[in-house]
Order: C-alpha cells, then sequence, then structure tokens
C-alpha cells in the first residue's frame, strides 16, 4: 500500500474544487471523482449495515473488494491492516462507526475517496486532508445502476435515495441514469461539485439535481456556471429556496422547476433533445380527436410559437420542414390499431432525425404496448404523461439553449488586480463602519463610480446657498441633509422649483425652522440642480444571507408606490445579463416610449446597473445596504441621473 510522505496528516488540504473565492479569469477545475461511480478496488471498513449493497455493485463494476478486519465473503477478500491494502485501491467505504479515525487513517494511505454510510461526520474536522468523502450518507448510494440503455445520460444528484427515488426511476421509462450520488450531509463532497464533475463527463446529457438545503450557494453557482461552459444543462429542484437564490440559479443557466415529475420530464427532454434549429412548434392531429389544438394553444401561451399540423402527411414529412423545430403528438387515450401504429411512425420519425419529438401519452394505465415497448423503447423519443409538464419542459428547452448560444462566463471579466481600484480609493474615506451616509455622501460615492448626479452643493447658511444657486444653475431643488433623515418630503424638508434668489434665501431658512422643530439635526442643506424629469428607476445593492451582495432593479420613486416591480442578480454579470434584467420588469415598456413618447436611454440604465454591481463587488463587505432612489432615466441620449441616494455600512465592514 502506498503511503503518504511527510510526517503528520492535516485533513482538507486537498479541499477546494468548489469552496472559496475563485482566483479572477481563472476557470475552477471539478474534483476528480471518478471512482465514486467506476472504481478499480474497493476497501470496506467497518462492519455496518450496507457491506452487501457495496459488494454487489462494486462486483457488478468488476471491481475488486476488500474487507479491513473484516469477514471474507462473496467477491470479498479480507485483509488485516489498511496497510495490507493493495496500491490501486481508489475507493473506500466506512460502514459506520467512528469514521474521522478511519479518513485519516485513508489520507495517509492516499485513497483520494471514501463513502461514509450512517455514521455523524462534521465538515470541520475534515479540512485538510488528501481523501474527499461523500457523505455521510446512505446504502442507497451503491444501488445498481442499468447498463442496456443507450443515448445521453442522466446525472442523479440529491441528498438521500427517497428524495431522488423518482430519478432512479427514469430507467424504468428507458432513460439512462449516466451518475447516481447522494450527497447526505455533505460534510465534504457537495451538489456543486458533483454537479461539476458530472458537467465534464462524456455521455451526460443533463445533470437532474434535488438541491437540499442550501449553505454555500457561491460555490453552486460556480458549479452551475462551470456546467454552462460545458453546455450541459443542469434543472434543479430546490428545496428549500429563497427568490434570490432562485434567481441566482436562473442567472447561471440553471432550468429550475417545481415539482419532482417536472425535475424528471424536463432533464429527460434536455439530455436527448438536440439544438433546435428552429424555434416553431408543430402539434401533430392525428385525425383521431381535438386535443392537438389545445395543446398548441399552451404551447403558444408559454411564448413558444406552436401550429397545429396533420392529419394529412405523417410526422416524418413535418419534421422535414425546416421552418419546424419541435414535433410533440399527443395520445389522449390508447385505441388499438390505431394507436400502435402512431407510435411506430413517431418513433420511427423521431430516430431518422435530429429534431426532437415529444409524445404526451394520456393512458391512465401506461400498460399499453405501444407506450411500454414501442415509445420508452425509443431513445430518442420523450415520452410525457401529463401536458403541462411537457409544454414546461419545452419552454425550458428552448430558454436554456437561447442562453447557451449567448452565455460568458461572468468570472472570466473579474479583475486580477490586489490593488483596490481607483473608484474604491475615493469611496473609502466615505464608509465608517455602522454608519448611515447623508445623501451628499452616499452620492459622492456614486460619482466615484461614474454614476451621474446632479450638480449640488451642501451648503450651512442662507448667503451660501444663494451663492451655490447661482453656481448650480436655477431652477433649483433644495433639500434638508442628515444621514438618518427619513421621510424628508412628508415633513416639508424638499422644495423644488426655486428660481429666484430671494426664494432659495427664504427657503433655506424655513428648511432650517422645520428641522429645528422636527428636532431634525442637520449637517447642511443640498442645493441641486432640478432635473428634468423621465422614467424613475431604482437600483440597489442589498446584502443576502446565502449570496452576500446582491443587486435590484425596478421602479423607483412615485412610480414604485404605484407599481411596484423588481428584478434582482448576483454578481458578477455582464452586460447580456443587466438587459435580460430589466426585460423581466413590467415597466420596461415605458422605457421604450409610450403613446408616441420617445424612447428612453435604455444603454445609460444598463451602465449605471454595471456600475452599481462594480460597487456590490468591491464595497459589498463595507455596505449594508445602497439605494439609488430615484435613478431618473431620460430621453435616449441624455442619460440617467441618480436623483437621490442612501447608503448604510455595516457594522462589522472589514472584519
Amino acid at each position: 500500500m502506498r503511503r503518504a510522505g511527510g510526517g503528520g496528516v492535516v485533513l482538507g488540504s486537498a479541499r477546494g474544487g468548489f469552496a472559496g473565492e475563485p482566483e479572477a479569469g481563472a476557470r475552477v477545475r471539478a474534483p476528480e471523482l471518478g471512482a465514486l461511480f467506476r472504481p478499480r478496488a474497493v476497501a470496506l471498513f467497518g462492519s455496518g449495515d450496507g457491506r452487501d449493497a457495496v459488494a454487489r455493485w462494486a462486483g457488478a463494476l468488476g471491481a475488486r473488494v476488500y474487507a479491513v478486519r473484516g469477514e471474507p465473503g462473496a467477491g470479498v477478500a479480507a485483509v488485516a491492516s489498511a496497510g495490507e491494502l493493495p496500491g490501486d485501491v481508489d475507493l473506500a467505504v466506512v460502514l459506520g462507526g467512528d469514521a474521522l479515525p478511519v479518513v485519516r487513517q485513508l489520507s495517509e494511505f492516499e485513497v483520494p475517496l471514501a463513502v461514509v454510510l450512517g455514521a455523524a461526520l462534521s465538515a470541520d474536522l475534515l479540512r485538510g486532508g488528501t481523501t474527499r468523502v461523500l457523505g455521510p450518507t446512505g446504502a442507497d448510494q451503491f444501488a445498481p445502476l442499468r447498463d442496456d440503455l443507450d443515448g445521453p445520460g442522466v446525472a442523479v444528484v440529491a441528498p438521500t435515495g427517497p428524495q431522488a427515488r423518482h430519478l432512479y426511476a427514469l430507467q424504468e421509462l428507458g432513460v439512462r441514469v449516466s451518475h447516481w450520488a447522494l450527497t447526505g450531509g455533505a460534510a465534504d463532497l457537495t451538489a456543486a461539485d458533483l454537479i461539476a464533475y458530472c458537467a465534464e463527463q462524456p455521455g451526460v446529457g443533463a445533470v437532474a439535481c434535488h438541491l437540499g438545503p442550501v449553505h454555500d450557494a457561491p460555490a453552486l453557482l460556480r458549479a452551475a456556471d462551470h456546467a454552462a461552459r460545458h453546455g450541459v444543462p443542469v434543472v434543479a429542484l430546490a428545496s428549500p429556496t429563497t427568490p434570490v437564490l432562485g434567481a441566482a440559479l436562473r442567472q447561471y443557466g440553471v432550468v429550475t422547476v417545481g415539482s419532482p415529475d417536472q425535475l424528471r420530464d424536463t432533464a429527460t427532454l434536455l439530455a436527448r433533445a438536440r439544438p433546435p434549429r428552429a424555434e416553431a412548434v408543430a402539434v401533430w392531429d392525428d385525425g383521431s380527436g381535438s386535443a392537438a389544438a389545445p395543446v398548441a394553444a399552451l404551447v403558444r401561451a408559454a411564448g413558444l410559437p406552436a401550429e397545429v399540423r396533420g392529419p394529412g402527411g405523417t410526422p416524418a414529412d413535418v419534421l422535414a420542414d425546416p421552418a419546424v423545430g419541435v414535433l410533440v403528438c399527443p395520445v389522449p387515450a390508447p385505441h388499438p390499431p390505431h394507436t400502435d401504429r402512431l407510435a411506430r411512425a413517431l418513433a420511427d420519425a423521431a430516430e431518422a432525425s435530429d429534431k426532437p419529438v415529444c409524445v404526451i401519452w394520456g393512458s391512465p394505465a401506461g400498460s399499453e404496448a405501444a407506450y411500454r415497448e414501442t415509445l420508452l423503447g425509443s431513445s430518442r423519443l420523450v415520452t410525457f404523461r401529463a401536458t403541462a409538464n411537457c409544454v414546461a419542459a419545452l419552454t425550458a428547452y428552448a430558454a436554456h439553449h437561447r442562453r447557451r448560444v449567448a452565455y460568458r462566463s461572468p468570472y472570466e471579466e473579474l479583475s486580477d488586480s490586489p490593488s483596490p481600484s481607483p473608484s474604491a480609493r475615493k469611496a473609502a474615506p466615505l464608509l465608517r463602519p455602522g454608519h448611515r451616509l447623508s445623501e451628499h455622501a452616499a452620492k459622492q460615492l456614486l460619482r466615484a463610480y461614474g454614476i451621474r448626479v446632479p450638480r449640488e452643493q451642501l451648503v450651512t447658511s442662507a448667503a451660501a446657498a444663494v451663492r451655490a444657486a447661482a453656481q448650480v444653475g436655477y431652477p433649483v431643488v433644495m433639500k434638508a441633509s442628515a444621514p438618518h433623515l427619513a421621510h424628508r418630503a412628508e415633513l416639508g424638508l424638499v422644495r423644488v422649483g426655486l428660481s429666484s434668489a430671494s426664494q432659495v434665501r427664504d427657503t433655506y431658512r424655513d428648511l432650517a425652522e422645520i428641522a429645528r422643530y422636527e428636532r431634525v439635526d442637520l449637517d447642511g442643506v443640498l442645493v441641486c440642480q432640478m432635473v428634468e424629469r423621465g422614467v424613475e428607476m431604482a437600483l440597489r445593492v442589498v446584502h443576502d444571507p446565502l449570496l452576500g451582495p446582491t443587486v435590484t432593479a425596478g421602479t423607483g420613486g412615485v412610480l414604485a408606490e404605484a407599481d411596484p416591480d423588481s428584478a434582482v442578480r448576483v454578481p458578477p454579470f455582464g452586460d447580456g445579463e443587466a438587459r435580460a434584467m430589466l426585460d423581466e420588469l413590467r415597466v420596461r415598456r415605458l422605457l421604450d416610449g409610450v403613446r408616441g413618447g420617445p424612447p428612453l436611454d435604455v444603454d445609460a440604465l444598463v451602465e449605471a446597473v454595471l456600475r452599481v454591481q462594480r460597487i456590490a463587488l468591491e464595497l459589498g463587505g463595507d455596505l449594508a445596504e445602497l439605494a439609488v432612489d430615484p435613478l431618473v432615466v431620460r430621453e435616449r441620449g441624455q442619460g440617467a441621473v441618480a436623483l437621490g441616494a442612501r447608503a448604510v455600512c455595516r457594522a462589522d465592514a472589514g472584519d
């Protein structure tokens, strides 16, 4: 048995992959996990439940099995100690008991991978070693996979066997399960590691993932990015999840679904279907009923072009039409021999075409030969039992391939400079842990990052206000300024449209008097340029407990009170993702001009989003919250101007 050089073993030095922060521009490599799925030789430690399942699993794969200080058995050889194991043992299985001493020993002997069954194990105790550990998990990890199925496979990642039972049953539907991994307690290897590994493997058409509680969301996003770079779709059922995590997963190309059967069906379609050659969905009417028209209507309602074809001609004729990208055939009920012939025609057409063919088989029994033998026997057909699942899967298929063509990893654009940017250096003196910035200071922060703000001056006397107004240019807006001043307009501490020195002088005195009455400790009065109105938007940086700084775009100012609307992204992201975020908003149409009005400066709004994102990336550890509200988007070519800003520093900034 090989032994690692050196003295004591420090666990966790090999951990990495998708934990921690990525280097700028670097592509994180997936861990080498091949022995979890096809080992050369397996070592068993302990005598708990699961020994027979492991031995059968390993034997079916042609791997040798050794029981350390255990009894020999069918296909299992006994060895007295770990030191007597052959040097090619690449997987160890710990069958209950105290797993930590065994994992320490495995690290000494450079066994790369271990699966722990049943025993509790702390992630903290594993940090540092050379042996990667799956679990603690159950014996279902060693459920045998069929090797007689063809076509691209679905790799399955889930916390437990019961949660993934519906995905294991894909094999009964003729779908190949290429990899099967149950993370269990995820003390070391997580869903992120396994998703990234499976995305690199030949023959994997899609990764189907049942996500349990997510503890390292950034690692999960990097794994999703890794899969997107390899062009492998990831379909996830996340339970529990949050709106921000769901949005982040979709941002990185993960297809999120709402039920186990949607996870199964969507993963199957994405695994088997080749990239679309056209957008149109043809719904086949075989002349036996009226199901085609309602199905086509549902597909159109989901945003995809669809039309009914048939009953003249054949499914093969429809697939030969270059305008058709997908063929769907609903079969509400079996009517032999007609549906037997139809199933055979659909299977033959699918085998001869590179376009996806979907069948919706409506029979509750599902025991008919046309279904069990013909449809499920084809590795090119995708058969659904529910129309809603078919439509959802088609929508996901179209969206995935649109994103795949345009996808560019956001990590490639991260700066690799170890020193703060010039903008961050300008902003640093403004930030005080635990303090809220005044509006004037918050706007200085925005200005440091190139976000346009109005001309303004902070003054502390009526005479200074008059001089400032002359420099800023009439008409002006005057606002009371204090770090903790909320609901300023409601208190009468904002005045607009001031057009003379006398108005400015009187207004300063009025604002000061109101502040004294309301017991507001002012740091001055802002004399601001009055900006021509446009559509009021808002951009925010908010710290999410799972994902860190996030960027939100939505309605701002008075518009937010009438129609609150927002979309969120997790930095880093690029221009395309910023535009996609805006496209999700109901108010997006306002930016294009309504009722004959001129289009607004969407490019300037996108630029502001990206600059706020830069603040989130560089100052996210210092800021608890940043709000640019309202951000007025003006006519095309006139830019976007931040009329209001609020910033709150984290109390633990810099820790």
